[in-house]
């Protein structure tokens, strides 16, 4: 029995990290806005060490936030191990804004914290608390890298660090004890056997995946045409526009606020879903936007990538990327906003009907017999064929309002304790 512990990274997790440049960020980043309630101090402030207690009680039920990266030799693939030396005072920070601080002013704050990249020496996370904001409130930022979580894990996440009561009490923190980590001799080992193995393992997960599956061979098949048709979106790159060039390390970050009834009003009269209306808003953004910079919208073959989550129900609750996307191609020639989100509609539901999202599924799984460094080049070809990515409504916590957010980005992407206050999402 070994004496050491690990997690391998999957081909998936660990593309997000073979994908980070310098000027390209691979982590999630988020502002959130609360009422100060319970938290305030006298002068002011807010009881940064309540804060920073309620994470502290909890992080036992999060152990990758006490992980870090190794990495194992000649095959250049990572590895999480306990951190030994882990302190939270590194990861939950303390900053403050010229009182009364006002929107701008943090979204300006949050720009330059999204643009520096998390330590990979560390684990992959931060939490920034943000006091002296206007009307007796304060702001939580926080980083935590895409190798570690996608969107669905991300809103389990928040369930863990956020209490929707206001008088929740955080219990004494559970101790922490390291569990050994590898050498780099016995990682190199492990993987040499897990190598040699292999042929075994992909004879086992196919027997299951026969078992599990009524028609075999049309699900192959199935899987097959998913994965050609990434691939020849691929072979096709998407048009140039003033969205796409070389990037710099600086980031601008704001936010658009809008009442999800007001959207699910829309799909329901329109008789589409929100996800529908959220990329029809993107559109009409992104048609406004190329006029602005004289470019021709009718020219453009201007293309999304909507993530898809591909999470099972044994998978719930566990960190890690189980997501899958969809490549859109946005109606961006439609003047008439209700022809736009007609258009999109019936592109969504085509792409439900196709299981397009089997193809990134498929692609991700075969990555994980190939080498790192094929993975790396296939995730450079991927965001060939793309303009933009575009994330879609998270689902709704017990917390609080959730208000809908439509994230875009056209390289890089965009929760907080269980604190005693009612959370308010930007």
């Amino acid at each position: 029995m070994a004496r050491y512990t690990y997690e391998r990274l999957s081909a998936q997790d660990n593309s997000f990290l073979m994908a980070e440049r310098p000027n390209v960020h691979m982590h999630v980043a988020a502002t959130q806005i609360f009422e100060t309630g319970p938290l305030a101090t006298p002068g002011g402030g807010v009881d940064f060490a309540a804060f920073k207690g309620a994470i502290n009680s909890v992080l036992h039920l999060i152990p990758r936030y006490r992980q870090r990266l190794k990495w194992i030799p000649f095959e250049n693939h990572p590895v999480w191990v306990d951190d030994r030396v882990f302190s939270l005072d590194y990861h939950v920070r303390h900053t403050a804004l010229p009182r009364p601080g006002s929107d701008e002013q943090l979204k300006h704050l949050a720009a330059r914290i999204m643009a520096q990249q998390l330590d990979r020496a560390r684990p992959l996370w931060e939490i920034w608390l943000v006091e002296g904001l206007r009307g007796g409130r304060f702001a939580v930022i926080t980083k935590v890298h895409h190798c570690m979580m996608d969107g669905e894990s991300g809103a389990d996440l928040a369930y863990t660090l956020l209490s929707p009561n206001p008088d929740y009490e955080p219990s004494d923190p559970a101790t922490y004890i390291p569990r050994p980590s590898p050498t780099t001799w016995e990682l190199f080992l492990d993987s040499l056997a897990n190598r040699l193995t292999m042929p075994i393992q992909a004879i086992r997960d196919f027997r299951r995946f026969s078992r599990e599956t009524a028609d075999t061979g049309a699900e192959v098949w199935s899987r097959v045409k998913a994965m050609g048709e990434i691939v020849g979106w691929a072979m096709r790159p998407s048009s140039d526009t003033p969205f796409n060039g070389r990037l710099g390390p600086h980031r601008r970050f704001d936010w658009l606020t809008m009442p999800l009834r007001h959207v699910k009003q829309v799909s329901k009269r329109a008789e589409c879903t929100v996800n529908d209306v959220v990329l029809a808003s993107v559109t009409g953004a992104v048609r406004d936007f190329l006029i602005r910079r004289r470019v021709d919208p009718g020219t453009i073959d201007f293309r999304l990538s909507a993530p898809v989550s591909v999470r099972r129900e044994k998978d719930r609750g566990r960190m890690g990327n189980h997501v899958s996307s969809w490549i859109v191609q946005l109606p961006i020639h439609e003047s008439d906003p209700l022809r736009r989100l007609a258009a999109l509609h019936e592109v969504t539901n085509e792409l439900k009907r196709s299981r397009q999202a089997l193809g990134v599924e498929m692609m991700m799984t075969v990555a994980e017999w190939t080498p790192s460094v094929l993975l790396s080049l296939g995730a450079q070809a991927a965001s060939g064929p793309i303009n933009m990515i575009g994330s879609r409504c998270p689902p709704s916590g017990p917390w609080g309002r959730r208000r809908c957010h439509s994230g875009t980005s056209a390289a890089p992407r965009r929760t907080a304790p269980r604190l005693r206050s009612a959370s308010r999402w930007p």
